[in-house]
């Protein structure tokens, strides 16, 4: 079976073992009493279970050892002790989103956590070798005193990027559907190439994790039966960090020559991931300039501003994934077309121009809105008047009413639906 081949059949079981293993999770987290309830600081209106991660991570794992077994990948599964790495780290990743959901974690404390699972990662060989200059040819090859530091740094900031977006129903599942889909072609069109190693373990990393969103997608789109919580957002960034670095950090020729600087091998999977990252970099310098806390909370994201220019919670989502599809599709376009490949800068300047029209939230006049966009925006306008605490009213017949607060084991934790270091 070629790597290809194997592959499409990996998405297609970690999409049916997810799919399968998110109803068992959702049982319990209701039994548990894992239920957000909605509040000013959400888009949701009514009690939902969290923690559904834990399919994510499961799903992720089981389907990750079966297509180890595939013949595509079966020798360098079976010949290193990467693989290992990757479900420890995994297993990591998702105890501290568990303990988070469950209790809530200290930002410090999650951020050590996410670097333990980084140097998991490290310590079994997924690592970044070398990476690509914009601007000049060749590749420098990182030494073992820098490899940790980056690994670490890369892991954690594509972790809490991912936490990040998870805001609205199916986003971040449906974002890193199509990131990791997209990153699994690049990876396969390298090995075509030649340029990257037919033993690498990125292609089965990105196809594992695309399968398990996609498998996640039906409980989770608008309207959310579960949320992935901090457990499958902090567990899909780890994928994705070493999937990147196995692709992008494990490269060894300079493809497509000097003219094609922008898109060095681990460029490509930062613009493949640019809408979380460009998100946590805006919030960043945000709350930077307001000089509050960069884990506060708030609600000037990508996918908020969207909301509040009058798209409904599906049509931002969508728009979201749109945006995705075409950052992957410019990036994926000149591996496969390399002759084009000098008009790809001049093609993203005309997207970052379209995406500044977009979000114009300057120009908006509220109009007739849903009952979620009215709680966002009465949440919006509690915290510019200095009373982000202040529980916003719902509207009539948006199914909150004081009776839908069931589980009481839920409403008297302090569960949130994510609590990145960053705080989204």
């Amino acid at each position: 079976m070629g790597p290809e081949l194997a592959c499409a059949a990996i998405v297609g079981i970690a999409a049916v073992v997810t799919y399968g293993l998110t109803f068992l999770v959702r049982r319990v987290a209701v039994d548990r009493g894992l239920v957000v309830a909605p509040d000013p600081k959400r888009v949701h209106s009514r009690p939902t279970p969290t923690a559904g991660g834990a399919a994510i991570a499961v799903g992720f794992a089981l389907t990750f050892v079966i297509g180890g077994q595939l013949g595509a990948f079966r020798h360098d599964f079976l010949g290193t002790v990467a693989p290992a790495g990757v479900i420890a780290a995994v297993g990591v990743m998702c105890v501290l989103g568990l303990i988070d959901d469950v209790r809530s974690v200290s930002p410090p404390a999650k951020v050590a956590g996410q670097v333990l699972a980084a140097m998991v990662l490290y310590f079994f060989g997924v690592t970044m070798l070398e990476f690509k200059v914009p601007f000049l040819p060749g590749f420098v090859v990182l030494s073992t005193s820098f490899q940790p530091l980056l690994t670490a740094l890369w892991v954690v900031g594509i972790a809490n990027a991912v936490n990040l977006i998870d805001g609205l129903d199916g986003l971040a599942a449906g974002v890193v559907a199509i990131a990791s889909g997209a990153l699994c072609i690049y990876g396969l069109r390298l090995i075509d190439l030649r340029d990257l190693s037919s033993t690498n373990l990125g292609p089965l990393l990105a196809a594992a994790c695309c399968g398990a969103c996609i498998g996640f997608l039906p409980h989770n789109f608008h309207r959310a039966k579960i949320f992935m919580g901090d457990t499958g957002a902090m567990v899909l960034g780890l994928v994705m960090a070493a999937a990147t670095m196995e692709i992008g950090g494990q490269a060894y020729t300079d493809y497509s020559g000097t003219a094609y600087f922008f898109f060095a091998p681990l460029i490509v999977p930062v613009v493949i991931l640019g809408v979380p990252i460009l998100d946590t970099a805006f919030a960043v310098v945000r709350r930077t300039i307001r000089r509050v806390k960069v884990t506060e909370r708030d609600l000037e994201h990508v996918h908020y501003l969207l909301m509040r220019l009058g798209h409904g919670h599906r049509r931002a989502v969508l728009l979201l994934w749109t945006w995705t599809f075409i950052l992957s599709g410019l990036v994926l376009f000149p591996t496969f077309y390399p002759r084009w490949d000098a008009a790809l800068p001049f093609a993203m300047g005309v997207l970052a121009i379209g995406l500044v029209t977009l979000f114009r939230p300057w120009s908006h006049r509220r109009g007739e809105l849903s009952p979620e966009q009215e709680l966002l925006a009465a949440a919006h306008e509690a915290r510019a008047t200095g009373r982000p605490g202040e529980m916003a009213t719902l509207p009539a017949g948006s199914g909150t009413e004081q009776e839908d607060f069931g589980h009481r084991r839920g409403d008297n934790r302090r569960f949130a639906r994510h609590h990145p270091p960053m705080r989204g």
